[in-house]
């Protein structure tokens, strides 16, 4: 595997075919390394446009103070409300502190998620299955991988957690604990937030709730081994989230960057903080009011791998229509975006890659 696809030239590489014999070897980006792989394989290296706005660049005077907040929830909670509103306007991330999930579980996480991806390849291999994954569990490596200009250095472990929990037994024994754990602690964040971000936009506490945007509920445990060579690939490509919202539990090692503008900022990692985002359901039910705003994860230069963890809350009624809140539309501020079903919504994000914000731009009328 590594001497195919570090030694195709210019002519001979074949893009599809690299791609599917990297696919049908299970093995994941931790496998190439495992495997020796010491230069990025043809089909990781990003096009020279991606490659150009990756190289660091002097921030803008108006840029230079632009933080992203560090919100503590224990606050009073009308403070608490307009600090978390004002973020999801202005930058559409922020972190939390004090949010109630002890520092011990979050560090159980990452130690748990890193043991999955560090195991023998050919015991990820079982989990490996991009399609048929009715056991709610899957381990791949790039989920937009067939469809995508080049392929991103990381593995994911995927888990259904809501509305219906993947079946215990089909989720890896070596993190299956740390995953139940996180799950509950996860969800009843969840909740409180978007009673928070509700509130914010002048609505009812259990307004977002109602969506079942608090129900369909999906974590992904990213795992970024340290790259041969990070200035010719990414950790994760630039995008937006579907749903509403993102709860990330990421480590110390550092990558995450937001859009700010034409500025890339960075989500510097603050131990036992959580990284909230607002996602791009939630941008359109708050017609606009919100912000879900591009974001990626550099290539990790680092000799300790990179670990995040992310829960994803997604609306679990997927025949619903969706679009702005009626509350929120009126003469002065007509509807920014026509209604559409969840269904269509995530069909259309599975099929393309991840390529910043497009499927807003979709709806938008």
């Amino acid at each position: 595997m590594a001497t195919t696809l570090t030694m195709g030239g210019e002519n001979q590489f074949d893009r599809d075919e690299e791609v599917k014999r990297f696919d049908e070897s299970k093995i994941g980006v931790k496998g190439l390394i495992d495997a020796g792989v010491t230069s990025l394989p043809r089909l990781f290296i990003h096009p020279p446009e991606t490659l150009a706005d990756l190289k660091p660049r002097p921030v803008r005077p108006d840029c230079q103070s632009i933080i992203i907040p560090t919100i503590d929830l224990s606050g009073p909670r009308a403070t608490v409300v307009e600090q978390v509103a004002q973020a999801a306007r202005q930058l559409g991330f922020f972190q939390i502190v004090n949010h109630g999930i002890p520092v011990a579980v979050l560090d159980r996480t990452i130690g748990a998620i890193r043991e999955f991806h560090e195991q023998p390849t050919e015991v990820k291999a079982r989990f490996y299955r991009r399609r048929d994954v009715g056991s709610g569990v899957s381990f791949i490596s790039n989920i937009d991988l067939f469809v995508s200009k080049a392929a991103s250095w990381r593995d994911t472990l995927q888990v259904k957690l809501g509305p219906t929990m993947a079946e215990l037994e089909e989720i890896p024994e070596v993190c299956r604990n740390e995953i139940v754990e996180w799950n509950r602690e996860s969800k009843q964040l969840g909740e409180q937030l978007m009673g928070l971000l509700s509130e914010g936009l002048g609505l009812e506490t259990d307004r977002l709730k109602k969506t079942t945007c608090l129900e369909g509920r999906v974590m992904v445990g990213h795992y970024y081994p340290s790259c041969p060579q990070p200035d010719l690939t990414v950790g994760l490509a630039s995008h937006t989230d579907p749903g509403a919202l993102t709860v990330l539990l990421q480590d110390q090692i550092g990558g995450l960057q937001i859009k700010y503008g034409d500025e890339w900022l960075d989500v510097k990692p603050v131990h036992g903080a959580l990284v909230i985002n607002i996602a791009d359901v939630l941008q359109i039910m708050s017609n606009d009011e919100y912000s879900s705003v591009e974001h990626r994860v550099l290539a990790n230069p680092s000799p300790e791998p990179r670990v995040a963890v992310a829960v994803f809350f997604n609306a679990s009624a997927r025949e619903d229509l969706y679009g702005p809140f009626p509350e929120l539309v009126s003469q002065e501020k007509p509807a920014a975006y026509r209604q559409f079903t969840y269904s269509d919504y995530i069909t259309r994000f599975f099929t393309k890659e991840l390529d910043g914000k497009s499927l807003t731009n979709y709806y938008k009328l």
